[in-house]
């Protein structure tokens, strides 16, 4: 499918992606991790106007988040690897530069919202093209009550403490874009772990694809794999996709199937590309 960046300006349900980029039967309206939920977990934006991310706290304690920007480039494996500001090419500094965004640090009581504002402000002479941060929410430590020492003096005790946190993309696109998606080597792969199902998810042009991958025994009406919320992202052309099979999903996917790349359900579900194969 091809189309121009002028459709498709405000997404607002992802993964994860591209919060991770990959989820498999993800919830289209949010993303949660520890107590924190956030919604939508994708933001689109043209340069234009801004958008918000509303958080809330699922807990029984008031939390306190740090929200911050962080860059991050996608292989092809689909993994989202932390990229240090010195390292950042001329297209992630402009994309950092031009995100605003406020409050930047929140504490919520127990099942209270709070919103985050989010716009962009890309430059007149910037080059027409997708640019793209990822905002991190963090949770902070709680300070701990000192207590007494050991008895044993020469005694160690460590307490390990998790911090939680979600990140999500903010995107940015200027000007008219173009992309072109599609599928290629569908195929059931057999491995220590059990079986698979695995695709290549490709992309040309100048803007990222994100959607929902189906996968149908040939006739059937209802999907036996549905994997929500997979994006590439301009950095890559392709991305090598594999999810796990149930043996009676694997069962099922023998033979002749049909592979669809779809837009998530609430932005109209309408088909981006598909490919027919046979899986051995």
């Amino acid at each position: 499918m091809r189309r121009t960046g002028k459709l498709f300006r405000f997404i607002t349900k992802t993964a994860i992606a591209g919060i991770s980029g990959t989820a498999l039967m993800l919830p289209g309206i949010g993303f949660a991790q520890g107590d924190l939920l956030i919604a939508p977990t994708r933001l689109v934006l043209d340069g234009r106007g801004g958008g918000e991310v509303i958080l809330s706290n699922q807990g029984d304690e008031p939390e306190t988040y740090r929200i911050s920007l962080e860059l991050r480039r996608m292989d092809e494996n689909g993994n989202l690897v932390t990229v240090d500001e010195a390292d950042a090419n001329a297209n992630e500094k402009a994309a950092l530069a031009m995100i605003r965004y406020a409050p930047r640090r929140v504490t919520l009581p127990p099942s209270q919202p709070q919103s985050i504002r989010i716009s962009a402000r890309p430059g007149a002479d910037l080059p027409d093209g997708e640019y793209r941060v990822h905002m991190s929410f963090a949770a902070l430590p709680k300070v701990q009550p000192v207590t007494e020492a050991p008895a044993d003096p020469s005694g160690i005790a460590i307490k390990l403490i998790p911090v939680y946190g979600i990140v999500m993309p903010v995107i940015v696109r200027k000007g008219a874009l173009t992309v072109t998606a599609g599928l290629a080597n569908p195929r059931l792969v057999h491995g220590p772990q059990g079986d698979g199902f695995a695709v290549d998810l490709t992309r040309t042009g100048t803007e990222s694809i994100y959607g929902d991958l189906l996968v149908y025994p040939k006739g059937a009406k209802e999907p036996v794999l549905v994997a929500r919320g997979l994006g590439v992202y301009p950095e890559i052309g392709t991305r090598h996709a594999t999810f796990p099979l149930t043996p009676q999903q694997a069962a099922a996917l023998k033979g002749a199937a049909l592979v669809e790349f779809r837009e998530a359900p609430e932005n109209g579900g309408a088909l981006i590309t598909s490919v027919e194969a046979t899986l051995g």
